[in-house]
């Protein structure tokens, strides 16, 4: 019997992106997004690279559902409750201004949950996970009662201190999940101190169950993958369906962590030692910084200035996308962060969108091909793109092509700063950095962003249309958890480590022993969250077993002076472990086989292309599969696919490497 195939799909907020193997073989596909219709989508994505769902053996799916309701405010209500008095540190949150100039703006977003959805609880943990004041009957009816009365479906419960000791959120749970379909639990959202981080994050994975659960019951109804079916998670791997729907606020970053995991591995496979991810779609673009094949991973952040506590690949995501929308403000030209998304779409698709976009910029440029379907089916309107562009051209006082050379600017513009900040502000040179450059847009901007860097090398992966959906196949199935421990380096208690480390292998094994893995064919992977004592953040140093006291401190302080320029001989608190329990996917970066080496590229036409402001170029061309490993093409150079556009400027050089990949490397002058 044949091998199944393994399909990866990442639906975006513009088009969805397919990626099939089987063995060496490799199918894409690229069609518009139905955000309306998930199991439509992935049937549609499925049939697009033409097979049949008994061709299957699993689906790995990034999806932005999470992340748009998060972001877009389509959250249904949801209730908290809380440890009597502490109910209300969800709306006190820190002290501290999103906009610290600006008074005209609210200081921080409303909590989610209203007051009149928020309950206090008599009951009491000491920091230890001593009871101090138990949590009796009649407490717990009136907990369900003050829910049942609520008419939500869905309840986050976050008690004093339950991450060092759980017992009453587990009671509290029993009785809430026979009022509500959907019940959250702080100690299994995020097992850590920082009461309303903890609180933020539990509220947002209440307020998300009702969302994921229906998108994926919805899925598997209507597609029959039931049992070949995961979903990527943000920290950079893929979980079951069952915890994606008890912890649904894993899938925040899914559709961008799926890309830096197939950089991961790209770095792996190439032997490279830091990668900048540079995923540039039609709504958003996301930057990350790869080092030593493994994903820079983050413990906190916010997504649509809501705080989150986990662990998460840390991406800095802007709105500046091929399908923002350019307008002329006060301050000049703006991108995004709104976009024209699949329908319409920018004016050049010819579906109605008149509105100026970065594509219309590039169609307008030359960059895009005038005569290539997009995705097979949208063929570019070139003067539609230069009629949405031209009321802001004869507002500046600028030729169309003046103004869209400036929109290219800014849009790079916008993205240098996201790729300062996954850099300069982790003590890491991005000079010295390899860019990877994939989604429908980043290989267009790559050399214009590489220069606003100073980055002089450049990857396009192979498949960079669709390389997130291929990192979902290039990733690991694992499940991570983070947890609050609090031990002194100077009076190290190594049972109480080795304790909690053991709870959470066995807590993060069981999902995978219950797909059948065997326990032995499970890797773990640990990371000591460290401090000095006083400080208030901690970073993070791996290690493995036995845990070597004396190594961990060196590891710390040298870790501590790459990021922060110098070390103290201080004690050091270990204040957290992180614990990963991964299945190898056992997917790797595939060489090709290649009988080009003699064959110069194919040249499928020439056009004018607007690099700068000294007028047209006449630029090849040229098929990239037709490109022989090893072979050097020198700007100026369109390289071209089914799915995407690679632009080589004058000045720069591309060859293919024997993975199929783009390697670019700017000239000296």
């Amino acid at each position: 019997m044949a091998v199944g195939w393994l399909v990866g799909i990442d639906i975006g907020g513009t088009f969805t992106d397919v990626v099939a193997i089987r063995g060496r073989d490799m199918r894409t596909a690229k069609l518009a997004s139905r955000p309306d219709a998930p199991a439509a989508a992935i049937s549609d994505g499925i049939a697009a690279v033409g097979l049949a769902l008994e061709d299957i053996a699993n689906v790995i799916h990034g999806t932005t559902r999470v992340t748009n309701a998060i972001v877009e405010d389509k959250l249904p209500p949801v209730a908290l409750i809380a440890t009597q008095g502490f109910s209300d540190s969800i709306e006190i949150g820190r002290l501290r201004r999103h906009e610290l100039y600006r008074l005209d703006v609210p200081p921080k977003r409303p909590p989610l949950v209203p007051a009149e959805h928020r309950f206090g609880v008599d009951e009491r943990m000491s920091f230890q996970g001593e009871v101090t004041r138990p949590l009796n009957e009649h407490a717990i009816k009136q907990a369900a009662d003050d829910v049942r009365r609520s008419g939500v479906r869905s309840v986050a419960v976050c008690l004093l201190h339950s991450y060092i000791n759980p017992d009453h959120e587990r009671a509290l749970a029993s009785a809430l999940r026979e009022v509500v379909p959907h019940v959250s639990l702080s100690h299994r959202v995020n097992p850590e101190a920082r009461e309303f981080e903890r609180a933020s994050s539990t509220v947002l994975n209440a307020a998300a169950m009702p969302v994921a659960v229906d998108y994926i019951d919805e899925i598997l109804s209507g597609s029959a993958l039931e049992g070949r079916f995961q979903l990527f998670h943000s920290a950079g791997g893929y979980a079951s369906p069952d915890v994606a729907r008890e912890r649904p606020l894993i899938l925040a970053l899914s559709g961008p962590a799926a890309g830096v995991a197939g950089t991961a591995a790209l770095a792996r496979a190439r032997g490279e030692d830091t990668l900048l991810t540079f995923d540039m779609g039609g709504t958003t673009t996301d930057v990350c910084l790869v080092r030593g094949g493994q994903i820079e991973v983050s413990s906190g952040r916010s997504i649509g200035g809501r705080p989150i506590r986990q662990p998460m690949a840390a991406v800095e995501t802007i709105g500046a996308g091929g399908g923002s929308i350019v307008r002329l403000t006060p301050g000049g030209l703006s991108v995004g962060p709104d976009s024209a998304g699949a329908v319409p779409g920018p004016a050049c698709y010819g579906m109605g969108g008149t509105l100026p976009t970065v594509t219309d910029a590039n169609a307008v440029l030359g960059l895009l091909d005038p005569a290539t379907r997009l995705g097979g089916t949208i063929t570019l309107d070139v003067e539609g793109a230069k009629r949405s562009l031209a009321p802001i051209a004869d507002a500046l006082g600028k030729s169309i092509t003046e103004t869209a050379l400036g929109v290219h600017r800014i849009a790079n513009a916008a993205m240098a700063r996201a790729l300062r900040r996954v850099t300069v502000e982790r003590g890491v040179d991005g000079r010295r950095c390899t860019l990877l450059a994939f989604g429908g847009a980043g290989p267009m901007h790559a050399t214009g962003l590489a220069r606003e860097v100073g980055i002089r090398r450049i990857i396009v992966p192979v498949a960079s249309s669709a390389f997130s959906a291929y990192g979902c196949l290039l990733s690991d199935m694992s499940y991570t958890q983070q947890r609050t421990i609090r031990l002194k380096g100077a009076a190290f208690d190594a049972d109480a480590l080795e304790q909690t480390r053991a709870e959470m292998q066995d807590e993060l094994s069981r999902p995978l022993l219950d797909q059948g893995l065997a326990r032995a064919d499970i890797a773990m992977a640990y990371v000591g969250l460290a401090r000095y004592d006083g400080q208030s953040e901690a970073i993070a140093v791996p290690f493995d077993l036995p845990f070597d006291h004396d190594r961990f401190a060196i590891d710390f302080n040298r870790q501590h002076h790459e990021i922060f320029g110098y070390a103290m001989d201080e004690p050091w608190v270990l204040e957290g472990l992180r614990v990963t329990a991964s299945r190898p996917s056992g997917i790797a970066l595939g060489s090709l086989e290649s009988d080009l080496h003699d064959h110069a590229p194919d040249t499928v036409g020439h056009r004018d292309c607007h690099f700068d402001a000294g007028g047209p170029t006449r630029t090849p061309c040229l098929s990239r599969p037709s490109l022989a490993p090893g072979r050097e093409v020198a700007g100026p150079a369109i390289i071209v696919d089914a799915w995407s556009t690679t632009v080589v400027p004058p000045g720069w050089m591309i060859e293919s490497d024997s993975y199929g990949n783009l390697v670019m490397r700017e000239v000296a002058p």
